[in-house]
Order: structure tokens, then C-alpha cells, then sequence
């Protein structure tokens, strides 16, 4: 039986947004549901599952057809993106690579 993953809220409904903007910008190009699949090099159904909001797809395939549409993903300005990115990396520079559960001796 194959196991039933659930989402939050936020994300079901991020992902439906994603979908939609995907599914708005295929059209307004006029471009078929087939020819943007071609594009990223996928099947037709697996696009279809991401303008759908549907959670199973992988991330890069929705991604990348926002790329290609020119939908947003974070900030439009690449200078902005690149700035937030850096200052990200920074933040990761100075966090544990690694995060352990503390050892905790309940005898006493």
C-alpha cells in the first residue's frame, strides 16, 4: 500500500500558486502544455501536475518551467538574488555544518 504524504496548508496552497502563475504564463505565450513539457524535457502529464499544484514532482522541473516562462521564484532583480545568496552563504558560514541531538544522562 503505497504511503499517503500530507502537507501543511501554507504549502499546499504555495504550490498551487506556483502552478497557476506556470499555467497563466503558458498561455498568455500561447505555447501548448506539449511544447513547454519539450522544452524542460518532460512529459506532458508531469507538467500538467505542476500548473496542477500537485506536490509529487520534482522541484527542479517546476522551477525550471517558471524559469523558462519568466515567473518569478524569488526576487526578479539577478543583482538582488545574488546579494540574498551571499548573505545566506554567509549565515551558513558561521552555523554548525552539522546539527547533533545533545547527550542527556536522565540517571542521577
Amino acid at each position: 500500500m503505497a504511503r499517503v504524504r500530507t502537507y501543511s496548508r501554507a504549502t499546499t496552497q504555495a504550490l498551487h500558486l506556483l502552478g497557476a502563475e506556470i499555467s497563466a504564463a503558458r498561455r498568455a505565450r500561447r505555447w501548448t502544455a506539449e511544447e513547454l513539457a519539450e522544452r524542460i524535457g518532460i512529459s506532458k502529464v508531469t507538467l500538467l501536475k505542476i500548473e496542477h499544484g500537485e506536490a509529487s514532482v520534482r522541484l527542479g522541473d517546476a522551477f525550471e518551467a517558471a524559469t523558462i516562462l519568466g515567473v518569478p521564484l524569488f526576487h526578479p532583480d539577478p543583482d538582488r538574488r545574488r546579494l540574498e545568496a551571499a548573505r545566506l552563504d554567509d549565515r551558513l558560514a558561521v552555523l554548525p555544518r552539522r546539527v547533533h541531538r545533545p547527550m542527556i544522562d536522565h540517571d542521577f
